[in-house]
Parts: C-alpha cells; structure tokens; sequence
C-alpha cells in the first residue's frame, strides 16, 4: 500500500509539472510573440498554443485521476471505520481536483490568446 501511495504521489507531482510547463512552453516553441494581447495570432503559433492547451489539460485530468482512485479507495475504508472522518476524506478527494481546475484554466487562456 505504502509502495502504491509513493508511485501516485510522484505521478501526480509529475503530471502537475508537465501541465504547467506544456502551457508555458508550447507557445515559445512555436515562435508566438510575447507583444501584447491586442491581436490574436494564427498559423503555427496557433496552432503551438492549440496543443500546449490540449497537452495541460489532459495532463490535469490524467494525473487527477491517477491520484483520485487512490485516495477514494482509501477513504472509503477509513468511512467504514469511523464515519466522523467524513469532512477531512471530502477535503482529502477535493485536493487532486485543483490540478484539473489549473489545467482547465491554463487551457482556457491559451485558446483565448489564439481567438
């Protein structure tokens, strides 16, 4: 159990550093201006910007998932023993959730940057 908790963890800080760093690479590595926000780009800077946004947000979701079905697993045990233990599980399920919020954010200002 002890084995499985570690390889999540390092999957989850290992997803959320691909997300963040998708987002913020995509664009340089496509050759998008750093000018201002006045005009929307095009060609292959768009299209850059296109997949560092898909690459963050499926990196997100992925590693909330990964993360999720071990913590849900676990707090469904500890319910089975202590039902007062409910409010931390809630919080201890919501934590992974703010990696897919980051990743859906991060998507969202790219795809706004292209249009």
């Amino acid at each position: 159990m002890v084995k499985t908790l570690q390889v999540t963890k390092n999957t989850f800080a290992v997803m959320a550093v691909l997300c963040v760093l998708a987002a913020i690479a995509a664009p340089f590595a496509f050759g998008a201006e750093a000018e201002g926000a006045a005009a929307p780009v095009s060609g292959l800077a768009a299209a850059g910007m296109a997949i560092g946004a898909g690459i963050a947000f499926a990196a997100g979701a992925l590693g909330t998932g990964i993360v999720q079905y071990a913590v849900c697993a676990s707090g469904i045990g500890v319910l089975a023993e202590k039902r007062e233990m409910l409010p931390l599980v809630i919080i201890f399920i919501a934590i992974p959730e703010t990696l897919v919020i980051l990743g859906f954010v991060l998507a969202i200002m790219l795809i706004g940057k292209i249009v």
